[in-house]
């Protein structure tokens, strides 16, 4: 495993440039589907653990990964900052995040899905374990992305971890709206945000993207939308070539 955090300084255009080229590319085919080919249980009844949590899955509600955790680590660890900001999971799914923006103060949660079962267990487990906070207030949401945020939203913070493999790993549909939509899923991610204007005066977006997907053209199409990104935290496994990076992107470019 690899850990690098970056200080919190924009980088230069140069840097980015830089960052670009040092992505890897996306992995051959078959590797990508031998990293993605133990047998699911996404229809069954599962429980999941975290950080002293216990979470019940129904069928179809997608369990958090390796990735997914990255980002829970960086949210529990302060690195990806939420108390007192408006802050928006996209893909909520279980709702992990929203329990950890709850416990750690953010002043306005966004727990979004499409998927209405993991809206509504991210509900289940938010009001089962976080306090109630007078100054806190939760918003589930059924949503393609950003489709149904009210015109009025304005978000410090968002988190995603795409379901952006690159290659169609299962025929089940609910394996693919999780796992292998691919990149355009990003592209319309970042086109919502800029269209609506959803990214409040010096917000963040936190993105966890590895090279399963089409990673150099994902972070290329963030840039060309006008985002700055910042590698905050790159991971490898031993015994396969994957690679994680978790960047925060942020508006504007500096000279």
């Amino acid at each position: 495993m690899t850990d690098r955090t970056t200080a919190d300084v924009p980088p230069s255009q140069d840097a980015v440039r830089a960052l670009l080229d040092e992505l890897p590319d996306t992995l051959p085919r078959d590797e990508i589907l031998a990293l993605n080919s133990s047998s699911s249980d996404i229809h069954t009844q599962r429980a999941y653990s975290y950080n002293g949590w216990s979470f019940e899955l129904p069928p179809g509600v997608f369990r958090p990964g390796d990735t997914s955790r990255i980002i829970h680590d960086r949210m529990l660890d302060g690195t990806i900052a939420l108390a007192g900001r408006s802050y928006a999971a996209i893909g909520v799914g279980l709702g992990v995040e929203a329990v950890i923006a709850g416990v750690t103060g953010a002043r306005e949660i966004w727990a979004a899905d499409i998927h209405p079962d993991s809206v509504a267990t991210a509900r289940a487990g938010y009001e089962r374990l976080v306090p109630h906070r007078p100054d806190t207030t939760f918003r589930p949401l059924v949503s393609h992305l950003f489709e149904e945020f009210p015109d009025s939203a304005r978000l410090d913070v968002i988190t995603f971890n795409p379901p952006a493999v690159s290659t169609r790993t299962s025929d089940d549909p609910t394996v693919i709206r999780n796992v292998c939509v691919g990149i355009e899923i990003v592209r319309r991610f970042f086109d919502q945000i800029e269209d609506r204007d959803l990214l409040a005066p010096g917000g963040e977006v936190y993105l966890i993207v590895s090279n399963t997907s089409e990673l150099k053209n994902i972070v290329a199409h963030a840039i060309d939308a006008g985002f700055t990104p910042e590698v905050v935290h790159r991971q490898t496994w031993e015994g396969d070539n994957c690679q994680a990076y978790l960047f925060r992107m942020r508006r504007g470019h500096q000279a």
